[in-house]
């Protein structure tokens, strides 16, 4: 049966740990796949709803959704983790999905469990992490570049809360040996008490975000590589915490991404 004909057709706001979106059913599903100009002005903050990007929701099966995202410059992404969190609370309380079920994204299928608490993603092993040191202006820059369905280049520091975020990771985030579509730039500190704290400056939303869920599970893996966890407490600025569990070894291994995806809102657009 078509998704796109049986499903309700609606604008749902919701967020993953501050990370935003808006999610499409039904009627949105094509609009927000085929239109990245709707999309731009859909996410913009001022004149539109706001949002840190979109995903088209079609329900395949009470067990099996495909989602398609967008970020809020329009650009298409393979993979948004938070997003994807997201698409599942919205397949359970909208499309009558059930709470554990398999999410088709553009990186790969995803497992998912929506509970009371929040939603779990199971994620593949990130691509060929490496320690990489990047020449700039201002120095050389050492950190782990992750490919978690879009790339990541994680810098851990000191002092993050004072950092000047923006002049530190805009020059890395088209640096050269990214590759021609960049990187997500993110920088950590370890806690005494264990807990990673994370700040990220987002491809195709081009500021720093509240949470970049992607970017929670490559930060966790590299610290987890240098440290020798397996599992770490992340807190993004919004400051919802986040757990990462890696499965095997890391950084080489596939992960768990637990935290909160909250409904925020329906919205009806007034063309």
């Amino acid at each position: 049966m078509s998704s796109i004909a049986a499903a309700p057709t609606r604008l749902i706001k919701a967020e993953g740990a501050g990370n935003d979106f808006l999610l499409g059913t039904g009627g949105w599903v094509r609009r927000l796949i085929d239109d990245p100009e709707l999309v731009v002005r859909l996410c913009d903050r001022r004149l539109g709803v706001g949002a840190d990007g979109v995903l088209a929701v079609e329900r395949i099966s009470a067990r099996f959704i495909r989602i398609t995202h967008r970020n809020a410059d329009g650009s298409p992404s393979a993979f948004c983790a938070n997003g994807t969190r997201c698409a599942a609370r919205v397949a359970v309380e909208y499309l009558d999905c059930s709470g554990r079920l398999r999410i088709e994204t553009g990186w790969a299928e995803i497992p998912a469990h929506v509970k009371s608490e929040g939603v779990t993603i199971e994620l593949p092993s990130p691509d060929t992490p490496i320690q990489h040191t990047l020449d700039t202006d201002a120095g050389a820059v050492t950190g782990w570049l992750l490919q978690v369905g879009v790339p990541h280049f994680v810098i851990a520091t000191t002092d993050l809360a004072a950092i000047d975020l923006d002049s530190v990771a805009r020059p890395l985030r088209y640096h050269p040996d990214l590759g021609p579509d960049g990187a997500n730039i993110h920088l950590v500190e370890t806690s005494a008490d264990g807990r990673l704290a994370i700040r990220s400056l987002e491809r195709g939303v081009e500021s720093e975000v509240l949470c970049c869920g992607s970017g929670v599970v490559a930060a966790a893996l590299a610290t987890m590589a240098d440290t020798g966890a397996t599992t770490l407490t992340v807190v993004p600025i919004s400051g919802d915490q986040l757990s990462v569990e890696a499965m095997s070894a890391p950084p080489m291994t596939p992960s768990r991404l637990c935290g909160p995806a909250r409904l925020v809102a329906e919205i009806q657009v007034l063309d």
